[in-house]
């Protein structure tokens, strides 16, 4: 069985806390990939900024461009509606029989476990696996896995606020995003 972390999100823009998740998971429980999987429309986030599917896919594929074992999973951009992780992960067990699924989570979606759509079907098909994040708690009522990452207190909002308010981002995202997103003048006022 092949072992896959997956790090669902907006991911916009993707920043340094992701990767060091990804990477954080990846070692810690011996994956052999971590596929970072966009949302179309989260459930329990509201988008208010205008960024289309395409810009968040390229800033995502250069921003893991320089790791063999991390992919992107299009599963959730690919289809329209709600991006409800049964839904996507019912998809991707038909699809990959032979993966076992660790779905990475920060601590704030470990609080929020118990408001997903269909938690407990969902809690048989893949292996959750928290990790900690600043003002959260790492305590859940399902059987979850945790792993120990470096505290990075990075937010996407922070990142489009800095962008806004025209500071640097620098060392906040892989350079490659820095730069895309600079040359497309996203998240400008």
């Amino acid at each position: 069985m092949k072992k896959v972390g997956i790090l669902g999100g907006t991911f916009n823009p993707p920043h340094t806390g992701h990767l060091v998740i990804a990477n954080e998971v990846f070692h810690a429980y011996g994956l052999d990939e971590v596929w970072f999987m966009p949302n179309q429309v989260p459930p329990h986030k509201s988008v208010t900024e205008p960024i289309s599917n395409s810009d968040r896919l390229a800033m995502l594929e250069l921003a893991i461009s320089d790791n063999p074992f991390f992919r992107v999973e299009r599963a959730e951009l690919d289809r329209s509606g709600p991006s409800y992780t049964y839904e996507t992960m019912r998809i991707l067990k038909d699809m990959y029989k032979e993966h076992d699924f660790y779905f990475i989570i920060g601590g704030d979606m470990v609080e929020y476990l118990p408001k997903w759509h269909q938690i407990d079907e969902l809690l048989e098909m893949v292996k959750f696996v928290g990790v900690s994040r600043p003002s959260f708690k790492d305590e859940s009522p399902y059987n979850i896995l945790y792993a120990a990452t470096p505290q990075m207190d990075i937010s996407s909002s922070m990142i489009r606020e800095r962008v806004k308010a025209d500071t640097s981002i620098r060392y906040l995202l892989p350079e490659p995003v820095r730069e895309y997103i600079e040359e497309h003048g996203l998240y400008e006022s």
